[in-house]
């Protein structure tokens, strides 16, 4: 399967696909409510994996005043600290890129929990990492 991108006529486009998931924390899982808390992008093109976070403690509080915050913080850290890769990412040091985002794009039932993946075109992977951020989270 090749990536195609869709180009208007005379146009030179340096952009490349990403894709984005965002983190949701549901404080309790029985009942399914969350809020986004951040957003992991993965672009093959560039080699890159990254996220940013961003937690609304009293929107999580909100939805459940016994939330371990602390807990959800870390938990934020740890997906940052893997996305970035070395010492700090664990186990999935070795990984490449790619294989970290799949890693952290699994479903599970947790209180942090990664969205659908959807797609985009970008140049800057980083700077789409803020703004979906921005757009998204905040």
């Amino acid at each position: 399967m090749t990536e195609r991108h869709i180009i208007r006529a005379g146009r030179r486009d340096d952009r490349d696909v990403f894709e984005y998931a965002l983190l949701r924390v549901v404080p309790r899982v029985e009942r399914g409510e969350c809020i986004n808390a951040g957003v992991l992008v993965y672009c093959r093109a560039k080699g890159y994996v990254g996220a940013r976070t961003h937690l609304d403690e009293a929107r999580l509080l909100a939805l459940d005043p016994r939330a371990d915050v602390a807990g959800v913080r870390a938990a934020l850290r740890a997906v940052e600290s893997v996305c970035g890769g070395g010492e700090a990412a664990g186990q999935a040091a070795g990984d490449d890129a790619g294989r970290r985002f799949r890693w952290l794009i699994a479903p599970r039932s947790t209180i942090v929990q990664p969205g659908p993946v959807h797609t985009g075109l970008t140049t800057d992977p980083a700077a789409e990492t803020e703004r979906l951020l921005e757009l998204l989270v905040r």
